[in-house]
């Protein structure tokens, strides 16, 4: 008698551990759901909701002319493969400039590139506050901030 009652605890205790195990697993997998959902979420505002730039004049064609390129709230420019904003220019620095969104407005600021940031045409020292229809030039790259 013992023995079948060693057996069914035995057996009532690995059932148990199974649903224990199942019930980690179901929380974790909807932690990754509700963590996705809201990636996806704030990408979806990023592309759409504040903001691009235009690229209205590029030489060498990256970014393309004509392109639209759609903005996060945190945007770093310049010639490493690793910015935000990538241009392919000799004039343009590693990380060139940084573009932010902040409040209600967006910012640009230089990050002490060797050739400069300019806003409609004037070469900037410190963060500036943009407005849609502003002009950014990088390097050889001239871009409009849209809505």
């Amino acid at each position: 008698m013992t023995g079948e009652v060693l057996r069914i605890l035995l057996l009532v205790l690995q059932l148990g551990f199974l649903a224990l195990l199942y019930l980690i697993l179901i929380g974790f997998s909807r932690a990754l759901l509700r963590d996705l959902r809201s990636a996806e979420v704030t990408q979806m505002a990023s592309q759409s909701g504040i903001g691009r730039l235009s690229v209205v004049e590029s030489p060498a064609d990256e970014p393309a002319l004509g392109s639209a390129i759609a903005l996060g709230p945190i945007n770093s420019i310049g010639r490493e493969v690793n910015s935000t904003i990538f241009i392919d220019d000799d004039f343009v620095s590693g990380l060139h400039a940084m573009l932010t969104f902040r409040g209600r407005s967006w910012f640009i600021e230089d990050q002490g590139s060797t050739n400069g940031t300019y806003v409609n045409g004037h070469r900037i020292d410190r963060p500036v506050a943009l407005s849609f229809g502003d002009e950014l030039t990088i390097g050889r790259v001239r871009m409009r901030l849209e809505r």
